[in-house]
């Protein structure tokens, strides 16, 4: 199925890094999906005049790890849990593919728009420098040292770019979550996300409708303290760990 995928990818029209700088939108508003990875198959050809591919060093599924930071008491999940707005994540993203990393705050807003920034470092923190402190105290509320290493969301991404309006389309397989010892890897499930600087018309979207997909936002941090950490609560959540379930237990048609 994955090299069903790549030959797919591999007929797209392509675009480098540098020519994505227009479309890097942290200030941004998304639309999430979430489906099997057979139904991929189905949507990449269907909207194959209207996007290019990013590539990077010949590789157009790039590979991404990520380790997020919360307090001992998971506050920055349970802000997300309780449905709060203006919340935070803090991340460290290495971006494998391009050799890059970044510290990584993201901000949802009571208006529903996520505003993203960033430092440059290039080696994952388990402690902070006084830069990233800076960083932190500056773009959070919270206080540094009270924010350590939580978890690991490991994944591969695709990434499209509208060939004609502002919009870049994300989209995650290969799902690994990893916590101390415990590991789930979410394999068949794919989380597509359009970004946007403002809700407009999107191929990809009118794509996702034809095909009945619904929109599903979900967090790929807050999938991870429920499937690793067996004590956090997740009540609010069950609805959304159904629907993964699914997912996972989609059986594709024979023509799909």
């Amino acid at each position: 199925m994955q090299k069903n995928i790549q030959d797919i990818l591999n007929t797209y029209q392509s675009i480098s890094l540098d020519e994505m700088d227009n479309v890097k939108l942290m200030d941004r508003m998304d639309t999430k999906y979430t489906f099997h990875i057979s139904q991929l198959e189905q949507i990449l050809p269907m909207v194959i005049d209207k996007y290019r591919v990013l590539e990077i060093n010949g590789k157009r599924v790039s590979d991404y790890k990520t380790l997020y930071y919360d307090t001992t008491d998971f506050e920055l999940y349970h802000k997300h849990h309780s449905g709060k707005l203006n919340r935070y994540k803090v991340r460290h993203r290495t971006y494998v593919d391009s050799n890059v990393g970044y510290l990584e705050v993201k901000f949802k807003n009571n208006k529903g728009r996520t505003l993203k920034e960033r430092i440059k470092k290039k080696e994952v923190l388990f402690s902070w420098p006084d830069d990233a402190k800076q960083f932190l105290s500056k773009k959070t509320p919270y206080e540094p040292n009270t924010l350590i290493p939580t978890l690991w969301v490991n994944y591969s991404r695709i990434t499209l770019v509208n060939k004609l309006s502002k919009e870049r389309l994300t989209i995650d397989l290969n799902l690994e979550f990893k916590k101390d010892a415990v590991e789930k890897k979410l394999h068949q499930m794919v989380i597509a996300e359009v970004k946007q600087q403002k809700s407009q018309s999107s191929p990809f979207i009118h794509t996702m409708k034809k095909l009945h997909i619904r929109i599903g936002s979900i967090s790929k941090y807050c999938m991870a303290v429920a499937y690793t950490s067996p004590d956090v609560k997740t009540n609010q959540f069950k609805e959304k760990l159904l629907s993964i379930k699914k997912i996972l237990n989609y059986v594709p048609s024979a023509n799909c």
